[in-house]
């Protein structure tokens, strides 16, 4: 079993940055893909970025490309979710989710590819 907490949601201006983090025990993350994702009350929870197990390979939703950036630091189990220039549109519940991996490159971008999830941080951009 992997656990999974995301940290780093609040409420902020149009424009500004912040950076999610998602801390992960019970086992080690260096073996699986971590994905993020955001849902929106009403809405699929739709995928925002993913990261392979050794972190050489990204993915982006287009919504996000360019403003966003997963990292990962296997020493420390814990995977980042950098925003930059963040939108009202990207006001959203974010969650980590991960899957095991079993080859270097995978990164999976639907849901229900991944077997574990966090509970949430709520992002809130204002105009």
């Amino acid at each position: 079993q992997v656990q999974l907490v995301e940290s780093g949601g609040g409420s902020v201006q149009a424009g500004a940055s912040l950076r999610l983090s998602c801390a992960a025990s019970g086992r080690t993350i260096s073996n699986y893909a971590m994905g993020w994702f955001r849902q929106v009350p009403g809405k699929e929870r739709e995928f925002v970025a993913v990261i392979s197990k050794g972190g050489g390979a990204t993915a982006y939703a287009d919504s996000v490309k360019g403003r966003f950036t997963i990292s990962r630091e296997n020493a420390k189990n814990t995977v980042y979710l950098q925003m930059n220039s963040l939108s009202p549109e990207d006001t959203a519940v974010y969650y980590c989710a991960a899957t095991y991996a079993g080859y270097r490159d995978y990164i999976p971008r639907a849901r229900y590819d991944y077997a574990y999830w966090g509970q949430g941080t709520q992002l809130t951009v204002s105009s």
